[in-house]
């Protein structure tokens, strides 16, 4: 097979949260773990940093790596979902897997996949643990794919935990309130291991507390600790507080023997993008029009995301917007702004909610637009009705942003 072949082996044949939702999401390590003796532990053959979160994970985790490479250190990053290729989700200093790794890791371990029936995200995670001790990287940031405790990539014993902070977001198997959420995330603080927390919430920094307390984990809250932020190239307002929770990580990872220069804190926070390849977070996608997208899709980031829009300067603003089915549109539609113009589409993946349900549930809010068959269709009336001055926010979903890109 070659590298479209394999790729669309791992998409077809087994199951992918990404595509399916809730049926992908497998609620027990076991096949993870066979995965890794099969290949001998690669795990274990390098340093990791962990990094779970509701939001901002993915650009902690990358703020993190480029500060890593600034620092020397030959860093690997695994993240999820990918927005254009697959390779996307395992980088070697911002240089993504080859194809031939990813053909020749399906080709070599085809027939224990197959036997195993292990999941896509659980054949991925053993890719990238494999490959980078194949390549021997000093260290790699993993991103936890969906909550903490089962997740496949938990199996690792890192040099630090991070969890960005908690939110709404999937509850069907997550758990409904905070602290269930919450407790799930915990699941990657390890025994012994410190442990940094972005954001301090009332309802879930006692669960934290008591998890770490548990395992003996010393436990940092960034955003009573950091005062003073430094400048990133990634300017979406939000990352204020993945800022605040990458230099109390780097503090943390200074005190256990990381060699990081205040320089190379400073440079990879400017350098994220250039050094990681990093997409879709407040990315400018165009002037004239001038076009934004953001991969938040829950209350929380998409928050964030309409207080940033409100510093732009517009005549109209025009919301291109689709979402995946299991999406709690109950939350978000109510914080949406009611004078902007909407063009409602369906993201190109099994997942992706029917553009005219999507229009239907916003009409009931009086948020009015019109429904189109694609992303790509919706993005092009968006554009052919701006004027001069007016602003197009492309967003709702990752795979909405990665069609626009």
């Amino acid at each position: 097979m070659n590298y479209l072949d394999t790729v669309n082996w791992m998409f077809q044949q087994l199951p992918m949260y990404q595509n399916k939702g809730n049926s992908a999401f497998k609620k027990d390590l076991t096949n993870t773990i066979n995965l890794a003796k099969h290949l001998n532990h690669p795990e274990g053959e390098f340093k990791t940093i962990h990094v779970a979160g509701t939001n901002g994970k993915g650009s902690t985790s990358h703020m993190l790596a480029s500060i890593l490479q600034e620092a020397g250190y030959k860093v690997g990053l695994y993240t999820s979902p990918h927005l254009k290729d697959f390779r996307e989700r395992i980088r070697i200093n911002g240089n993504v897997i080859t194809k031939q790794a990813v053909i020749g890791f399906i080709k070599r371990n085809n027939t224990f996949l197959e036997t195993n029936q292990l999941s896509f995200f659980e054949m991925t995670v053993g890719m990238a643990f494999d490959y980078f001790a194949n390549q021997k990287v000093d260290v790699a940031v993993i991103e936890v794919g969906l909550g903490g405790r089962l997740d496949s990539t938990n199996i690792i014993t890192p040099e630090l935990s991070i969890i960005t902070n908690i939110g709404f977001d999937h509850v069907q198997m997550l758990g409904d309130t905070l602290q269930k959420i919450a407790g799930e995330k915990a699941g990657i603080i390890k025994k012994n291991i410190p442990v940094v927390i972005g954001e301090t919430q009332a309802e879930t920094e006692k669960v934290f507390r008591n998890k770490a307390q548990e395992t003996q984990s010393d436990i940092y809250f960034a955003d009573q600790m950091i005062k003073d932020i430094l400048e990133s190239d990634l300017k979406g307002a939000y990352q204020i507080h993945n800022i605040k929770t990458v230099l109390q990580s780097v503090e943390t990872l200074r005190a256990i023997g990381f060699k990081i220069s205040d320089k190379n804190l400073k440079t990879g926070l400017l350098n994220v993008v250039k050094n990681t390849g990093l997409q879709g977070r407040w990315q400018v996608l165009s002037n004239e029009p001038k076009i934004i997208c953001d991969t938040a899709h829950n209350k929380e980031g998409l928050s964030y995301v309409l207080k940033q829009i409100k510093n732009e300067t517009y005549n109209q603003l025009h919301i291109v917007f689709g979402v995946v089915n299991d999406k709690d549109l109950t939350s978000i539609i109510p914080i949406l702004p009611k004078d902007a113009i909407y063009y409602f589409c369906k993201p190109n993946v099994q997942r992706g909610l029917e553009a005219e349900i999507l229009r239907l549930a916003f009409e009931k809010h009086q948020l009015s637009g019109e429904s189109f068959h694609s992303v790509s269709e919706a993005l092009a009336q968006a554009k052919s009705n701006t004027k001069p001055n007016d602003l197009i926010y492309v967003g709702g979903s990752t795979f909405v942003v990665a069609e626009a890109i």
